[in-house]
């Protein structure tokens, strides 16, 4: 997924900058929903004819603010996910969700 030396890379970025007195939990949470609209918006009135360009940025930026995140609050974002995957494993089983886009409480 996310490699150490891209998110040292991260890292290094916001400390040169003296960035992280503005990097509050909060901050980056508002950030990071701010970006995934952004990258919402390159789907807004063209589901199909999209700048791939764009969508990657905007992954990017998504994406740099979570590991932002994450340092912040001192998290393994490999181990978040896998601990999130366990509970989507067992609220969404094979045998009952399988091509279905039901919520797990009406499976």
């Amino acid at each position: 997924m996310i490699k150490e030396g891209t998110v040292k890379r991260i890292k290094k970025f916001s400390d040169d900058r003296n960035f992280n007195q503005f990097h509050s939990p909060a901050n980056l949470a508002k950030s990071i929903s701010i970006e995934a609209n952004e990258l919402l918006e390159c789907f807004q009135w063209d589901e199909v004819n999209y700048d791939l360009s764009e969508v990657k940025d905007e992954i990017a930026d998504v994406s740099v603010y979570i590991v932002d995140l994450c340092l912040k609050l001192g998290l393994d974002l490999d181990e978040i996910i896998n601990k999130k995957m366990d509970k989507n494993e067992a609220k969404y089983p094979v045998e009952k969700a399988y091509g279905k886009a039901t919520k797990y409480t009406k499976l």
